[in-house]
């Protein structure tokens, strides 16, 4: 199945622009569909205003309307004719042009919100993963990995590495899941230094 992938505009990146927002995309790619009831309940927030922002990301393309589901009783057992809507991604990748986005001051703002809230939650997720790795099974223990390393490459070898890195991604994220998969987060990041001389 081709990827879904979503170019982020200025009307669109200004939306996701917010801290609730970027919560419920997170939750959603970890989730694959959800409820408005589900997603409130994890997210502290009331299903009116998970509700609300659900629809304004779905103007925008990030979300979409699935499938449906019982309600269920505290019992456990189905409320006849009461079934709740579920919510999930409506693309497989979100790509913004970051870059372009801080230098015009229309999207600047919004921009520097994005790439400092998926910093933070990449930080966030990596310091969870180290504070609790040792009560994971050792099979994923030793399947994890965390390295960087720092290379001399001019500017067309450096977007060669980072279009290569992201084809090993896609590569992989084409690979029927194995028995007992799960999410992996993988996170990298190619960029150029102030460290030694610049040419």
């Amino acid at each position: 199945m081709a990827l879904r992938r979503l170019e982020l505009d200025g009307e669109a990146l200004k939306a996701l622009a917010h801290p609730l927002r970027v919560q419920i995309l997170r939750v959603l790619e970890q989730r694959d569909r959800a409820s408005v009831t589900s997603l409130a309940a994890e997210l502290g927030e009331t299903t009116a205003a998970v509700s609300y922002h659900l629809r304004q990301l779905a103007r925008h393309g990030l979300v979409e309307e699935g499938d449906t589901e019982d309600t269920e009783q505290p019992e456990g057992r189905p409320l006849v004719g009461r079934r709740r809507r579920l919510w999930r991604m409506a693309v497989d990748e979100i790509h913004m042009s970051g870059m372009a986005f801080m230098e015009n001051e229309d999207t600047r703002e919004a921009a520097g919100f994005l790439l400092r809230e998926f910093q933070a939650s990449r930080s966030r997720r990596l310091a969870h993963w180290f504070a609790t790795a040792t009560s994971w099974p050792e099979e994923w223990q030793k399947a994890s990995s965390d390295m960087d390393g720092t290379v001399v490459l001019d500017p067309a070898q450096t977007r060669a590495l980072a279009d290569e890195l992201k084809a090993v991604l896609d590569r992989y994220r084409e690979l029927p899941p194995g028995e007992g998969a799960r999410h992996v987060d993988v996170q990298y990041a190619v960029y150029p230094t102030d460290e030694g001389e610049r040419s």
